[in-house]
């Protein structure tokens, strides 16, 4: 018992262990230190972000606590970092995402294109592939593996038992784990990571990525990584590509609720994508987050045909993930104090030592680390700490701070070896289909084409 004890605790004692550090390095400046002040508070959050001492949520108010009595930050700029604009986007966006899955619009789509595509395994592989990647695009990662897996599983069992062994149900898992994550690399608001980025570029470099911005890279790489999966997995399914199965996938007739929402998600995709030209010849301005969030707004007036209620009430958004929003703001909070007090221009004069290496080398070492790092750690706090380097290093290099910020970005979503790297592949290795030595050798292989393809396209289209 205790050593059961011990090793649940663990966590605890070095967290205490790391606030009483930071509480004496404080003390031992008498607190006129500003850098050090800044530099105790990031590697107290950095760490627990990285081991999850305590719940990464809870980390992100760290800011909110410490920072003004330690002279880090002005009220005004820690109070626009967790009310950031690119947080009203995905909290819009998180809205939207909550009326798909309170009608089932999802589950609507997912069906359809299933149906559509066939009965043979290298279809039904193909159906699972597109549904859970176009989902991914505009729910959450998590969300979307959640709803998928119960299909899946449901197929598998509708098998011969000795087919069930076969290479094909492994496959099937694994393709709703990894889609699911690289839909969510395709458009801003697909993983938090992608906005948590536009967000700190916003406010430390003073850059606006659009939805648009980011859909013209994202969602060509999102696609190559996709294509490459799918053809990867029928190389390994070998002759049983050629197999045939017939499932009963039933089909429910389009409500006209389920309409309702999806139209509303429809013009604000296209707000989203006509954005640009609009406020250009119309001179109205408005930002993604404006768009999101008229969208959320119809839909707790939409009324809904089978209750007399709107299709959105406000009891709904228990479901959102708020914890989230309080991780955007912290992020931005941290990076503002890093680059006031002399944090990120000590470590951009280190990162400067490797200013002589050619673009696409450095660009090839951001993705590598980002890729491998995120299999151990969470993505969104990954490019929470990695974008203000990057992005300054970028300008060190006389880029802009997108340049690199992007790839490691997009970076973060690609874990695919461990059951820890993404909420995703621990749902599938719950069912308890696959095997950790199984997503390993096949999650390296995709990690290493993700690196290639990442690198490779992005240099040539941003470079070349």
């Amino acid at each position: 018992m205790m050593k059961q004890a011990l090793a649940f605790n663990w966590k605890n004692y070095l967290f205490f262990a790391l606030l009483l550090s930071f509480f004496v390095s404080i003390l031992l400046t008498a607190n006129t230190n500003l850098f050090w002040n800044a530099s105790a508070l990031g590697v107290l959050m950095i760490i627990c972000w990285v081991f999850e001492l305590i719940p990464i949520y809870v980390t992100a108010l760290f800011p909110l606590i410490f920072a003004i009595p330690l002279k880090l930050i002005s009220p005004f700029d820690l109070a626009s970092s967790y009310g950031n604009s690119n947080i009203f986007l995905f909290f819009g966006g998180f809205i939207l995402a909550l009326a798909l899955e309170k009608w089932k619009v999802h589950e609507q789509i997912a069906r359809t294109i299933i149906q559509i595509l066939g009965n043979s395994v290298e279809r039904i592989l193909l159906g699972f592939t597109v549904s859970t990647f176009l989902l991914s695009m505009w729910i959450s990662n998590t969300a979307t593996a959640l709803i998928m897996l119960p299909m899946a599983i449901a197929v598998i069992h509708a098998l011969p038992r000795r087919e069930q062994k076969q290479k094909f149900p492994l496959l099937l898992v694994l393709t709703i784990a990894y889609s699911s994550s690289i839909g969510g690399m395709a458009t801003l608001v697909g993983s938090p990571p992608n906005t948590q980025m536009a967000a700190l570029l916003d406010k430390n470099f003073q850059t606006a990525i659009s939805f648009w911005d980011w859909f013209k890279i994202g969602f060509p790489i999102s696609l190559g990584i996709a294509i490459f999966m799918y053809i990867f997995f029928l190389v390994l399914l070998g002759k049983e590509r050629k197999e045939k199965h017939h499932f009963e996938i039933k089909r429910e007739v389009w409500n006209r609720d389920q309409i309702k929402v999806l139209g509303v998600f429809g013009i604000v995709i296209l707000g989203w994508i006509f954005r640009v030209p609009i406020t250009e010849y119309s001179g109205f301005k408005y930002g993604d987050e404006g768009i999101a969030l008229l969208g959320a707004i119809v839909l707790f007036l939409l009324p809904s045909q089978h209750e007399k209620k709107p299709l959105l009430e406000w009891n709904d958004t228990e479901k959102l993930p708020w914890g989230i929003l309080l991780l955007f703001g912290g992020g931005l909070a941290l990076a503002t104090i890093f680059e006031n007090n002399g944090v990120m221009q000590a470590i951009n004069q280190v990162l400067a030592n490797y200013s002589g290496f050619s673009i696409l080398s450095i660009l090839f070492i951001v993705v590598f680390i980002g890729i491998f790092v995120t299999e151990i750690m969470s993505n969104l706090a990954l490019v929470t700490i990695m974008v203000p380097l990057v992005g300054n290093f970028s300008n060190t290099l006389g880029l802009p701070p997108e340049y690199l910020s992007i790839p490691v970005t997009l970076a973060a979503s690609c874990a695919f070896m461990l059951p820890v790297g993404t909420p995703p592949n621990a749902i599938v290795f719950s069912s308890g289909l696959i095997k950790i030595h199984e997503m390993a050798r096949i999650g390296f292989i995709i990690n290493i084409f993700a690196i290639l393809f990442i690198t490779f396209f992005y240099f040539i289209v941003k470079v070349v």
